[in-house]
């Protein structure tokens, strides 16, 4: 997915759409492209010598069930004991429960859950045509507990990702930890092995840490993956359409991808009976709705669970120890239009312009909805079968699956699509457990991270979301919004969000930081002389 318009250039829908004929760090210098960086942070406290959250009840991202009341004790930014204080209901306090310090800070977290940071696989932070400043996306992510994003492509420019990165890495803005991800968009077509491996080692130079790419011709693309292996970066991809029929999953996996975006590229690993997918006659890659349209029917021709082809791809990917990273939440109106487009939280946290570039328009990317009718979704959720069944039975056998949401586009707003995300990976087959674990240390696993963030352990960073509702039992309540519980008064009430985010240390009110969001989309919409969102 990206985020620039077909209108602009050709060259610019190039990059939207996976062609890779024109740099995307030369377009987004340019200033119609690049959005503001962050303002300087105002909030957040600490960190602190000490920081004590006594009493939490801990899910701490291993795949381990929750267990409390324990006290977690921070010194600066990293975690250094989690230490078991009892038992739930318990009157028996141990001795040598841990002493606050002098100049120390204690947060009494009885009954509240503390889960690692979530990592966001595929986080865009958005881009001028859609009107998203960075504050608003980061405030968007941090309110939701995300406290490390991968930003696959850079579309604001690899310089001003890697800035953001190193502003982010020394606490100067309210954002998550960054890892910066360039696309393959040289300035001019590569054409040898060589000119591909001196691109790697120019986007390492100017801070990008990974690649994303859509495809390319292959003796190039096989030598850029093999130049990341040797520069120690890591790589995703979207096996976009243009290229898929020559370089497919199974291909980029073992040439070294280490991971890859949505779901293209895998049915046709899959094929066992045709080499391209079946396009009608008058499909233009183009034109959006023919493309998202037939995407919606590929999954059916791929080969069933079981049969020879499957058995072989999928051990292959195992045994390559693949990272799939599928954001099914950024397809979902593609399924149910009339219910994405009407979520909780748009009037309060979606921007008027944003919600312009999310309604139907040809010139926007992801907004297809031309005239997107009952087959076109009845397609969609037989398309999410066998797509769901592959992510879980490879998460079954050990493969690493994370989370993505791609938020941005489609009706998918930045924060909300990440927590959406992990409902889904639910509807997929995925325990409660086994959801978070993919939502923060296989996240972490797959930036090659996880020595530093993705679980609740002595020795890792203090990266930390907290909530007074148990999300094992209910992810809903970790929406910002979020769940409509009846109460013992006979009314109904808003409960959960994430109380408390934690980076570095630093402790923030998430609540206070969706505040600020609203704020922002309220004056905007004052501003434009907007009462509420309008509906196509």
């Amino acid at each position: 997915m990206r985020f620039q318009a077909m209108s602009r250039t050709l060259a610019w829908a190039t990059i939207a759409f996976g062609l890779c004929l024109q740099t995307a760090a030369s377009l987004a210098a340019e200033s119609e492209f690049a959005v503001p960086p962050a303002p300087a942070r105002t909030e957040g406290d600490g960190p602190y010598s000490q920081l004590i959250l006594r009493s939490a009840i801990v899910i701490n991202g291993t795949g381990t069930p929750a267990f409390g009341p324990t006290d977690i004790v921070i010194e600066g930014n990293r975690i250094v004991d989690v230490f078991p204080v009892g038992s739930p209901g318990g009157s028996k306090e141990p001795p040598n429960r841990p002493k606050l310090k002098a100049g120390g800070r204690e947060i009494d977290l009885r009954n509240h859950y503390v889960l690692p940071g979530l990592v966001d696989m595929h986080g865009h932070i958005g881009g001028k045509e859609q009107g998203v400043p960075s504050e608003y996306v980061y405030k968007l992510w941090m309110g939701h507990g995300i406290t490390t994003i991968r930003d696959p492509g850079c579309g604001n420019g690899i310089e001003w990702c890697a800035s953001e990165t190193r502003r982010s890495e020394r606490n100067e803005i309210t954002a998550p930890r960054i890892f910066p991800y360039a696309f393959l968009t040289p300035e001019k077509p590569l054409t040898t092995p060589d000119e591909g491996r001196k691109w790697v080692r120019d986007i390492k130079a100017k801070g990008a840490v990974g690649m994303k790419c859509f495809g390319y011709r292959p003796e190039v693309l096989q030598a850029i993956f093999d130049e990341l292996k040797k520069q120690g970066m890591r790589s995703a991809c979207h096996h976009a359409q243009m290229d898929v029929s020559r370089v497919n999953v199974l291909t980029t996996a073992r040439w070294g991808l280490t991971s890859m975006e949505h779901w293209y590229g895998l049915p046709e690993a899959l094929f066992d009976d045709r080499t391209v997918q079946n396009y009608p006659p008058d499909y233009n890659y183009f034109n959006e709705q023919d493309r998202f349209a037939q995407a919606g029917r590929l999954w059916r021709q791929a080969a069933e669970p079981g049969s020879e082809k499957y058995e072989a791809v999928i051990k292959e990917l195992l045994a390559l120890d693949f990272t799939i990273d599928p954001t099914f939440t950024i397809y979902l109106a593609s399924r149910d239009l009339m219910r994405a487009r009407r979520a909780d939280w748009h009037e309060d946290y979606t921007l008027p312009q944003l919600w312009d570039f999310y309604t139907p328009n040809r010139d926007n990317h992801g907004s297809f909805f031309f005239d997107w009718g009952s087959e076109d979704e009845v397609a969609w959720r037989d398309n999410y079968r066998p797509w769901m069944a592959f992510v879980n039975d490879y998460k079954n056998r050990g493969g690493r699956v994370t989370v993505g949401s791609d938020s941005g586009f489609i009706y998918q707003l930045y924060g909300f699509g990440t927590i959406q995300e992990l409902e889904l990976l639910r509807e997929a087959g995925f325990h409660p457990l086994e959801v978070l674990r993919s939502a923060t240390l296989n996240g972490a696993q797959a930036l090659g991270a996880a020595d530093r963030i993705g679980s609740v352990e002595p020795g890792k960073l203090a990266d930390l979301a907290v909530l007074d509702e148990n999300p094992v039992a209910n992810f809903k309540v970790m929406y910002g919004t979020g769940h409509v519980r009846l109460g013992d008064d006979g009314r109904t009430h808003r409960v959960g969000g994430v109380k408390y985010t934690i980076k570095d240390g630093i402790v923030y009110d998430a609540r206070g930081l969706l505040k600020d969001v609203r704020d922002m989309v309220a004056a905007e919409k004052q501003k434009r002389g907007v009462t509420q969102l309008a509906q196509p």
